[in-house]
């Protein structure tokens, strides 16, 4: 069993097992089970960094095994620059997950805990996947337990939200599977994404098949207009479900255009960036206004993971190192932003009961070093130089401007927006006096809580003061990329 494999399955078995231990009279001990395969799980992906070849484009760790031999599926496994980073941010999110967890889930304790043990390791098989049908499994077996997860342990509207969020996911993925059904066949039988890559398609087939791969990652990342089931879903969610989604969910989605569709489908993707740019753009701006006007917590950060999202997509169909670049860092970014933004209203949820910004006001004169870590996370959302926030949009800008310099400047000027809205939120929660009792009553975090926050604000300072550990890994593969999308577009 190689690295990839140990990534995938530690967490699955983990997870089988909190799911064979049964009652809530077992729950201390499904916890610390939990958390030490969680981190177990975190600890087996860490060679993954420390033996990765930096400044190689090519496919390393992989594993090739014949899976169904009849149809010529493989258990195919490999990560390069571009994926090794999710397999990481996946791991680590999913022990902050555990710690968050704790106290919060009372009933169903072990099925909690292995269901997002076995997501963790279904979310790591869609980056490491090589294969067309291993990477649809992974990628639509993932809807499985987050569904349970809404579903179960979600709020009052918790069973319309779940089968939101299952249906238009599943909707748009079957459109991908008839495109990789009609690859396989063109392909002469074949599941390699290596193969597929090389095919050499006609314009009006890489048009059918950008679109159906479209219709799967715009609903995943999501894009506007097909964006509408995620805040439904973040409300309903519990929190730790809503900090996967935002972190690691939603960049299966941006992550398919990069193995899928930027490199299956080259001219169709340089034909429609006015598009996808567009598109981009909407959901930078239009979605940054729509934020600025909600009045629940968890709605606000949703809209906000929606417009951050836009520059992940914008970044790629601009097809420069620094957008494609800047994208890949967004998600990496986004991923420790949005989770600590949604656990941050995850602390104050499990004190007031309340995600409404009306029910709070002046929480710094009670919990003062909670807001201190809210402060730096809506700092981040910002996007505040030295923060792990700036640095992607940074790149994306740039990468932008040198594109054309009206996109850019659109996209830099939507700064503003989720700069208003985040401060907006912070200001109404955080600071001024105490207006009612129950924020008069609250108690500061405990140690748990600030091992929890501490992690995530250590990750968004690293990664905002020192991002060149990022991008080193991922240079090489992006240029490659871009150099494939390249070459296919003149010939």
């Amino acid at each position: 069993m190689g690295l990839l494999s140990l990534a995938i399955w530690t967490p699955i078995v983990f997870g089988i097992v909190l799911l064979a231990l049964g009652r809530d009279e077992q729950a201390p001990a499904v916890r610390w089970l939990a958390l030490i395969g969680s981190v177990i799980s975190f600890l087996v992906t860490l060679p993954l960094y420390t033996r990765f070849e930096i400044g190689s484009a090519a496919m390393q760790f992989v594993e090739n095994l014949p899976w169904i031999a009849r149809f010529n599926v493989n258990y195919h496994l490999g990560v390069d620059g571009i994926s090794l980073w999710f397999v990481l941010l996946t791991a680590f999110i999913n022990v902050v997950v555990v710690i968050a967890s704790w106290e919060s889930i009372t009933r169903r304790v072990n099925q909690y805990m292995g269901a997002f043990m076995i997501l963790s390791g279904l979310m790591i098989g869609v980056f490491a996947a090589l294969d067309g049908l291993l990477f649809f499994v992974f990628f639509e077996a993932t809807l499985i337990p987050m569904y349970l997860i809404i579903g179960i342990w979600g709020g009052p509207n918790k069973i319309y939200a779940a089968f939101k969020f299952f249906l238009y996911t599943l909707l748009g993925s079957l459109l991908m599977l008839v495109a990789l059904v009609f690859l396989y066949v063109k392909s002469g039988g074949s599941f390699d994404l290596a193969v597929w890559q090389q095919l050499k398609l006609g314009a009006t087939v890489q048009t059918w098949l950008f679109f159906a791969f479209l219709a799967a990652f715009a609903v995943k990342v999501p894009m506007w207009p097909v964006h509408t089931w995620l805040p439904d879903v973040h409300v309903e969610a519990p929190t730790g479900g809503s900090a996967v989604l935002a972190a690691i969910m939603l960049k299966l989605g941006a992550y398919g255009f990069l193995r899928f569709s930027l490199p299956i489908a080259p001219d169709a993707a340089h034909e429609w960036a006015w598009l996808m740019v567009a598109l981009s753009l909407i959901a930078v701006i239009y979605v940054g206004l729509v934020a600025m006007v909600q009045q629940d917590m968890k709605k606000l950060v949703a809209y906000s993971s929606v417009a951050h999202m836009g520059f992940v997509t914008l970044g790629f169909f601009i097809f420069n190192p620094l957008g494609v670049s800047g994208g890949i860092v967004q998600m990496i970014a986004h991923g420790f932003v949005s989770a600590a933004m949604f656990l941050c209203i995850g602390v104050l949820y499990d004190r007031v009961h309340s995600r409404e910004i009306a029910s709070y006001g002046g929480v710094v004169n009670t919990m003062p070093k909670f807001a201190a870590f809210a402060l730096l996370f809506a700092m981040a959302n910002c996007g505040l130089p030295g923060t792990a926030g700036f640095v992607g949009e940074w790149m994306v800008i740039l990468g932008a401007v040198q594109f054309n310099f009206w996109i850019g400047l659109a996209a830099a000027s939507a700064l503003i927006f989720g700069a208003a809205y985040t401060l907006w939120m912070f200001k109404r929660v955080y600071l001024g006096p105490v207006v009612n009792d129950e924020v008069r009553g609250l108690s500061d975090i405990n140690a748990r809580e600030f091992l929890m926050l501490t992690l995530l604000a250590a990750a968004v300072l690293y990664m905002g003061i020192y991002p060149k550990p990022f991008t080193d890994v991922m240079d090489a593969s992006v240029l490659q990329l871009l150099k494939h999308v390249a070459v296919s577009k003149l010939n």
